[in-house]
Formats: C-alpha cells, sequence, structure tokens
C-alpha cells in the first residue's frame, strides 16, 4: 500500500500563492497517474488536476492559468503550484495517485492538507 504525505497548506491572502508537496513511498513513481482533489465540507471531492505517467495533463476549469501540477520523480514527489489564490480555492487538498499511468479510477489518497485564502 503506497503512502501518500502532502505538506505545504496554509492561510494565505487573496491573490498569494502557495505550494503544495506529496511524498511517496514505493517503487515506479514515474509510471502512475498522480493527481491532486479538493474538498469543501459538505461537498463532493473534485479534482483539481492530474498528470499521467505519459506526463500528459489536465486541469479544473477553475484552475487553468492559476495552478500547475508537476513532479520530480526522482524525488517520489509531486508538487501543486498555486497562484493567484482565490477564496473559493479555500479546501482540503488531497494527493492522489491512480492504479495505473491514466488519470481514471480512484487509486490511494494522502490524508488531506488544509488551505485557507483569506483577508
Amino acid at each position: 500500500q503506497v503512502q501518500l504525505v502532502e505538506s505545504g497548506g496554509g492561510l494565505v491572502q487573496p491573490g498569494g500563492s502557495l505550494k503544495l508537496a506529496c511524498v511517496a513511498s514505493g517503487n515506479l513513481f514515474s509510471v502512475y497517474g498522480m493527481a491532486w482533489y479538493r474538498q469543501i465540507p459538505g461537498k463532493t471531492r473534485e479534482l483539481v488536476t492530474c498528470n499521467t505517467g505519459n506526463a500528459l495533463t489536465n486541469y479544473a476549469d477553475s484552475v487553468k492559468g492559476r495552478f500547475r501540477i508537476y513532479r520530480d520523480n526522482a524525488r517520489n514527489t509531486l508538487y501543486l503550484e498555486m497562484n493567484n489564490l482565490k477564496p473559493e480555492d479555500t479546501a482540503v487538498y488531497f494527493c492522489n495517485r491512480k492504479t495505473d499511468s491514466t488519470c481514471l479510477g480512484e487509486g490511494s489518497w494522502g490524508q488531506g492538507i488544509q488551505v485557507t485564502v483569506s483577508s
């Protein structure tokens, strides 16, 4: 069972930036699809962005042009760079490793990390 540990969350003012990191245990990190999701209390978890094992990436419309997903395969680490943050980006963010190289299916989850955008 893979372990995913997120870090980098916190409180930031509107217009600010944060970078989340997710370190994954195990081998073959580079071949798996990796994603970031977020969840607001009382709402379903939503996909923010996903990066396939073939380096294809997709983004939710709400974050396009502001967020960037990338990975450091040598360090088994997935990143989410978030810029021009808005109050509506406030949520718990979850790292997710898929079961294969695609962005399909559910896979394994990190424990989640809080991001709060507020003045």
